[in-house]
């Protein structure tokens, strides 16, 4: 009986230190891949966590504050820049969640993309979400743009782009996604490299 439960418990040790090793290579794979777009990044690494940090902490004021929580409002921070995205009905609320997150450490400018109409509901998020995938796989597949220094986001229909690139490159992006089934409007935060 002993060597029945001592096989069964060598067993189990193997099982487990197997899922522990696919665990590894989960993350280590999820780390490899976060390391290479790091890498791939025209931002330095600290830019890029002050740029999560700047997110991070504006998403929270805005669903903190009680006139603006019930709304899907959100930021997307890129180089101290910072994209203010969603719907509200009237421009009262427009401009407090522009104040809301104006005092953010970090935040050089606000572009204040907010649109006074309803909600968008999860189907237009879908749709919005397959715009974003069809514009990023398109830019990677056009030689001219490095679409590692471009950052897609899709909101009801309009597309933000935003990055550090040239001119050239930034027309050349443009053109790209005015040209994706489902685009409603393309608008450019582009920065130039230094």
């Amino acid at each position: 009986m002993n060597t029945i439960a001592a096989k069964a418990s060598r067993f189990a040790v193997i099982l487990t230190s197997l899922a522990m090793l696919n665990g590894c290579a989960v993350v280590a794979t999820g780390a490899a891949a976060v390391g290479i777009k790091s890498i791939a990044d025209p931002r330095t690494i600290g830019s890029q966590i002050d740029d999560q940090t700047i997110e991070m902490k504006a998403n929270a004021k805005l669903g903190n504050d009680d006139k603006l929580k019930d709304f899907r409002l959100r930021t997307v921070s890129y180089d101290q820049k910072v994209l203010l995205i969603g719907q509200v009905p009237d421009e009262q609320l427009r401009q407090r969640a522009k104040e809301v997150i104006d005092d953010t450490n970090g935040v050089v400018k606000i572009f204040n993309q907010i649109r006074l109409t309803s909600q968008a509901g999860l189907s237009v998020q879908a749709a919005d979400s397959w715009i974003t995938s069809q514009v990023k796989l398109k830019l990677a597949a056009d030689d001219d743009v490095r679409a590692s220094h471009i950052k897609v986001v899709t909101e009801n229909g309009e597309v933000f782009l935003l990055g550090l690139v040239g001119s050239e490159q930034a027309d050349k992006a443009v053109e790209i996604a005015r040209n994706v089934k489902g685009v409603e409007r393309v608008i450019k935060a582009f920065s130039a490299p230094d």
